[in-house]
Order: C-alpha cells, then sequence, then structure tokens
C-alpha cells in the first residue's frame, strides 16, 4: 500500500527548536544580569535545558498545565542559581520572567530551511499532517509565525495536551491517522526523537522515518527509515523530489503557507 499522508513533528523537526531556545536564554540571561553566575554560556544553556526536560515531563504526564510547566521552570531554574525566594515566586512573577526569555526566544525563531520546500513537494500528493507533545495553539501560533500554518488543515493539529495523551503512545499517532482519514499503514511519520517519533511510530503502525540530521550513524530498529534532512523525505516516499516544488504556494488547506517568514522533550 502506497503512503498517502504524512504526519511530522514540529519542535526540531520543522522549526529550530534548540537554536532559538539557545538564543533566547543567552540573551534573556545577558539582559538580567544572570549570564555571569554560569562558567560559560554553554553550561548555562544545559542547565535551562535540564530545568525544562523535568518540567515538561511533568506536563506531558498531566501533572502540569502547559502554562504551569513554564512557570515551574523558572521558579526551579532560579532556585539552581541561588535566587532567594526563587521558589516562592508567584505564578505571575515567574510568568513574566518567562516571557521575557520567551520574546528573546521568538525574535530569531526560523522553520529549518528544508521545511517549506518539503512540504510543498508533498502537498500536491499527499495530506498533510500534526502530532506533536505539545499545546495545540502554542503549536498553531508557532507554524503561523514561521510560515508554515498553511499547509496543515486545522483539523489535523493534533497535540499531547489537548488529546490527553502523548508520543509514544500509539494512540495519539492513530488520531493523527484518523484526522487525515487515513489507516495508519497509508501514513508515514516523521520526526527528530528516535523513541518518541521512530518508534512510538512504528509501534503504532505508521510508516516510521527518524530525521537524524546529526547524522550520527545510529543504529535503528527494523522498519525505521533514517533521514538526515527533510529534503530526503520525498525520494524515501517515492514523491516528486524537492526540486520539483512549485514555488508559489497554492491556497488550499494543504498547499502552501499562507503567512510571514517556520524522548526527550522540547518546552514551549
Amino acid at each position: 500500500m502506497s503512503i498517502r499522508g504524512v504526519l511530522f513533528d514540529v519542535d526540531d523537526t520543522l522549526f529550530d527548536y534548540s537554536g532559538s531556545e539557545e538564543a533566547g536564554i543567552l540573551a534573556h540571561l545577558g539582559e538580567s544580569g544572570l549570564l555571569g553566575r554560569f562558567g560559560s554560556p554553554g553550561a548555562a544553556v544545559a542547565v535551562w535545558r535540564e530545568v525544562m526536560e523535568g518540567s515538561y515531563a511533568r506536563f506531558l504526564a498531566g501533572e502540569l498545565t502547559f502554562r504551569g510547566q513554564q512557570e515551574e521552570r523558572v521558579r526551579r531554574f532560579l532556585a539552581r542559581l541561588g535566587e532567594g525566594g526563587a521558589e516562592l515566586l508567584s505564578d505571575e512573577e515567574a510568568g513574566a520572567w518567562f516571557a521575557g526569555y520567551a520574546a528573546h526566544r521568538d525574535r530569531v525563531r526560523a522553520a529549518f530551511p528544508d521545511a517549506a520546500p518539503v512540504l510543498a513537494a508533498l502537498a500536491p500528493t499527499h495530506r498533510l499532517g500534526i502530532v506533536s507533545n505539545s499545546s495545540t495553539g502554542h503549536q498553531r501560533a508557532k507554524l503561523e509565525a514561521v510560515g508554515l500554518l498553511g499547509y496543515f488543515g486545522d483539523a489535523v493539529l493534533v497535540c499531547s495536551d489537548e488529546h490527553g495523551e502523548a508520543k509514544p503512545a500509539p494512540g495519539i499517532f492513530r488520531a493523527g491517522c484518523e484526522r487525515l482519514g487515513l489507516a495508519p499503514h497509508e501514513v508515514a511519520y516523521v520526526g527528530d526523537k528516535y523513541d518518541l517519533d521512530a518508534l512510538g511510530a512504528r509501534d503504532a503502525g505508521l510508516r516510521a522515518f527518524w530525521l537524524d540530521r546529526a547524522a550520527t550513524g545510529t543504529p535503528v530498529g527494523e522498519r525505521i527509515g533514517v533521514l538526515h534532512s527533510l529534503a530526503d523525505l520525498p525520494a524515501a516516499l517515492g514523491a516528486a523530489p524537492v526540486a520539483s516544488a512549485v514555488a508559489a504556494p497554492v491556497a488550499s488547506a494543504v498547499a502552501g503557507p499562507v503567512g510571514g517568514a517556520v524522548a526527550g522533550p522540547v518546552g514551549g
């Protein structure tokens, strides 16, 4: 059976989350006079990501709301810095600190250069959608800001916060397939997390592709394809190559963008 639809992860698959996260936290710490507390910028980013992973895991487990995990991250991060009273910050105070970080992060957010061309190449022949461990509103706004939302119909943005379970649970992948109106064996899934994305999609019955941008050479399990760039995906599906994509978007739910410039968790 040929592949008729493709579901994508968002962060660090279509969207350069790690790059914007690093730039955002370093700029915010610099502006706040806190960057000097760390031995190096890399050390600051490492602590921020360690805290993020713990709080985001609690969000995915249903222990915190999406906004709540942001506020907890601030309290835990500032406590790690030895800031007195950090753990007693109100939701408003923690939220304001996070908003300062997010403002810096969002100024530099961008899609990967290979994202729009591959979506344009696939859109005429494949149904496209999103399955993400995040909040639908957050991911919709992000995709719109980086110019990719127009490739996806609103009905095929499936996120864990609203769906009620997170990747790698098979149900969230199958929900994405249902939104596309296709059976799992007719759908491919592409994501950058091997355990969450590749293994989860494969075990849910989809054709799984692990996006290993760093070309690590890590061995993979059976029935998992490896991509080093999204540009490799059309050929892997037997579709037209990216170079044949039409430059101008077509105005439809899946044909092109309509906006501007697009098991470790990723944090919003």
